[in-house]
């Protein structure tokens, strides 16, 4: 009888004290692990024989794990889901990545009790952390410009996590004034961390950020029609807004449709206190779940060709924030300095006040 991994159990397992930094026993422990887990899941390797395709560089041997839950067409371009697994320092590094690769593993294990029309890849990258971060040697770089090309087809759409594994935090800062106010006792009382650190404050601390609906005309009709769990509450932005910060940053350039998913830093960010205990797991399975309707509708949708200029989804984005605030949203705009939201300069000057916040 196979056994069921929990979230929470791969998360301990990867969330190595000594991490997984490449190159370390840490790092090969977690290979490892991370292979007995796709034979467990019934996975078949992407190319060859294994799911390692490994590649050098820099006097250093780097490893992708590669795997694939079977479609009824495998002749179609796959879907892929992503994540990086190596850790940027020696700590266990639970919500970067850790959190990420385990829902990508959840993720694969439900896909499979599915009946999807093309194959899903699922992509574990190697070295996506300093010192390789946006280099030659980054895992995901290597795939897209060595590995995919194993297979003609190339890839249809790239959904990549980072930075899953936690709630959104409202930073403390812009409520210093209210520090001394009568008023802060019982805040206290209500929102755990108030006046000593980052507020998790309800409604704001089940987002779910997502980049990437620009890449491609079809994906914000896709991500708009996928109903998400209740007390997630997913909100759209352009890339420009954050940058290539992850391993989707290689898909972009290479005009390659996809997604990319993160509840953004926060203050345990390579810090050795990203530790396992301060993950929220039941926020982890309802990303899990979504990611799990999301790329079932991948699989039934043919992209055409990608366009060679970002597809306009101010007014997607925008829709998307209405239905993740309601009507707190009319409450906040106006504390934000904003007047209205209704187009394109509307949400750049939103989101400049959001990162003048430090949120």
């Amino acid at each position: 009888m196979k056994r069921t991994f929990t979230l929470k159990e791969d998360v301990q397992r990867l969330a190595l004290a000594e991490g997984r930094m490449v190159g370390t026993p840490g790092h090969e422990t977690a290979r490892l692990y991370l292979l007995e887990r796709f034979r467990e899941l019934g996975l078949v390797p992407y190319a060859g024989d294994s799911f390692c395709l490994s590649y050098s560089g820099t006097a250093q041997e780097f490893t992708n794990l590669v795997g694939v839950v079977r479609g009824r067409d495998s002749a179609r371009p796959p879907v892929l889901v992503g994540a990086h697994y190596d850790s940027v320092i020696a700590a266990p590094c639970a919500d970067d990545n850790a959190a990420a690769v385990a829902i990508a593993l959840g993720v694969a294990g439900a896909l499979r009790e599915r009946n999807l029309e093309r194959d899903v890849v699922i992509a574990l990258f190697d070295a996506e952390e300093p010192p390789y971060f946006l280099g030659e040697n980054m895992g995901s770089v290597r795939f897209h410009g060595e590995q995919m090309r194993m297979r003609d087809e190339g890839i249809d759409a790239a959904i990549i996590m980072d930075l899953v594994g936690h709630d959104v935090l409202v930073p403390f800062r812009p409520f210093r004034a209210l520090e001394e106010h009568p008023l802060a006792s019982a805040l206290g009382c209500m929102c755990p961390g108030f006046k000593t650190g980052d507020l998790a404050l309800p409604v704001i601390r089940d987002f779910l950020f997502v980049t990437g609906a620009e890449s491609h005309p079809a994906l914000p009709h896709i991500l708009g029609k996928v109903r998400p769990p209740r007390a997630l509450r997913p909100i759209a932005t352009l890339n420009a807004y954050i940058g290539d910060v992850s391993d989707h940053g290689v898909f972009r350039c290479k005009r390659v449709p996809y997604l990319f998913f993160s509840c953004g830093r926060w203050p345990h960010y390579h810090m050795e206190s990203d530790t396992p205990d301060r993950l929220n797991y039941r926020k982890m399975g309802r990303i899990m779940d979504y990611l799990v309707r999301i790329v079932e509708t991948l699989s039934g949708t043919k992209l055409e060709s990608s366009p060679t200029e970002p597809a306009d989804t101010a007014a997607f984005e925008i829709e998307m924030l209405k239905r993740a605030l309601g009507p707190l949203l009319r409450r906040l705009l106006p504390v934000l300095g904003i007047s209205q939201l209704e187009n394109r300069a509307d949400i750049d000057a939103l989101a400049r006040a959001l990162i003048g916040t430090g949120l």
